[in-house]
Order: structure tokens, then C-alpha cells, then sequence
């Protein structure tokens, strides 16, 4: 093997090194003995080795979890809420030369926006108003993270945890207004059935014929058990009689 066969390895080695593939979803920042260079797009691309570094940036949307924050709300209620929050880079560049690990950077601005929105408002917002936390939460973060070419697609607030003795007061509470609807609802099911009730007793008083089907209706009901006997006191003639005596003394 001839010293040219050796420089020929030795150079194709060095060329095939150089040799790097982008995908379509990530940017590379091209940096020259530590100098930013460009940024190199996605295909076939070639760097000098051992002069020339490439950082791989992802520029899909990412998600990051948002962990679990001790947070007390407005109304001095404590609580553990966590979220997730998506972002996505926008500018490689900026990613990289602006901020030092961005990743870790969100997320540590994430969990302080998270503390110092929950810590504004109180239970009953946080349980009931979650979409409006978490956007206020993105706003507040997007502001910072602008500067570093990266943009806030979402926050979302995952799970809210609070103290047991909260939760039996919150249930008691529920249990209480249930409780009362159904008192409601039963007091006007009482009135209105009242009502009909002294519709019916005046339609029945004013017609003999009336309160005798009534009664005959009244009595086809008991007799459905074979083993009923119906006794009258008094000849229903008399009844009858009596209610017409007294409708014509009022007349």
C-alpha cells in the first residue's frame, strides 16, 4: 500500500466525517471554533470536521409537564396544582444563542407563573375558570420567551389537589344545596297539588252526580283486593240527600 493509497483513505475518511443529515422537523445552528456561523436547513448538509459543530434544534411543538406547585390561593386555601404547557421554536438561533438550556428555562417559568396566578384569585375561580388560568399563565410566560424566538401554544391545568377537610366542607356544602332545591321543589309540588286539589272540591260540591261517581271510583280502587268489604254506616241515599238540603239552604 503506496503513501498516495494512504492519503486517499485518510482524506476520504475526513469528508465522509463531515457528512450530516437534517430532518424536515429540525434546524441545525452552525458554529465555527465556537463562532455562529449560520443556520443549516434541512437535506444533505457538509461541515469541516473537527472545526465546524452543529447544535440540533427541534422546531416541532413540545410538551413539557409543569410539576406539581403548593400554592395558597386569595382565600387562604392551600393546594397542589400542576399543568402541561406546549411551545414551539421559532427562531433556532435565538433559542440557542439567547438562553442557555430553554427547555429547563420554560419550564422553571412556568411553575412561577403558575404559583403567582393561582395566588391571585381563589378556589372557586381556579376549580370553575381553569381555560382562563391557563391562558393567563401562557400570556404571561409568551412575554418572556418572545425574546428567545419561541412561542407558548397552550397551558393546560391538569389536576387541582386539596386538603381532605376541604373536600368534606365542599361536599357538605353540595349536599346542603341539593337538599335545599329539593325542599323547593316539594314545597311547590305541595302548592300546586293544593291547588288543583281545591279546584276539584269545588267542582264536586256544586254536583250530587259528581261526588257519586267520586265515590264509586274510590270504592272500584279498594275492591281491586278480594279480600275488601266495604261497610257503610248509613245508606249512601242519605249522604247525597244531606249535601242536597244544604245546597239549597245556601241558595
Amino acid at each position: 500500500m503506496g503513501p498516495s493509497t494512504i492519503l486517499i483513505g485518510i482524506f476520504l475518511l475526513f469528508a465522509l466525517s463531515g457528512i450530516r443529515i437534517i430532518y424536515e422537523y429540525k434546524r441545525a445552528v452552525k458554529f465555527r471554533f465556537g463562532k455562529y456561523i449560520s443556520l443549516l436547513k434541512p437535506g444533505l448538509k457538509w461541515i469541516i470536521p473537527f472545526v465546524d459543530r452543529i447544535q440540533i434544534i427541534d422546531i416541532r411543538i413540545i410538551t413539557i409537564n409543569i410539576d406539581k406547585q403548593e400554592v395558597m390561593t386569595k382565600d387562604n386555601v392551600p393546594c397542589h396544582i400542576n399543568g402541561v404547557l406546549f411551545y414551539k421554536i421559532d427562531d433556532a438561533t435565538k433559542a440557542v444563542l439567547e438562553v442557555e438550556a430553554f427547555d429547563f428555562a420554560i419550564s422553571q417559568m412556568a411553575q412561577a407563573s403558575l404559583r403567582d396566578v393561582c395566588g391571585k384569585v381563589e378556589l372557586d375561580t381556579i376549580l370553575s375558570k381553569r381555560e382562563e388560568i391557563g391562558q393567563n399563565i401562557k400570556n404571561i410566560v409568551e412575554n418572556e420567551t418572545q425574546i428567545w424566538g419561541i412561542s407558548i401554544q397552550d397551558v393546560k391545568i391538569k389536576d387541582i389537589e386539596l386538603p381532605e377537610n376541604m373536600k368534606r366542607s365542599m361536599a357538605n356544602q353540595a349536599e346542603a344545596e341539593r337538599t335545599r332545591r329539593a325542599r323547593i321543589i316539594l314545597a311547590d309540588a305541595e302548592k300546586q297539588a293544593a291547588g288543583s286539589l281545591l279546584e276539584a272540591g269545588k267542582l264536586i260540591d256544586e254536583s250530587p252526580s259528581a261526588i257519586k261517581l267520586r265515590l264509586y271510583q274510590t270504592l272500584s280502587n279498594i275492591a281491586n283486593e278480594k279480600n275488601s268489604t266495604i261497610v257503610f254506616p248509613f245508606p249512601e241515599e242519605a249522604l247525597f240527600r244531606k249535601k242536597k238540603k244544604e245546597k239549597s239552604k245556601l241558595l
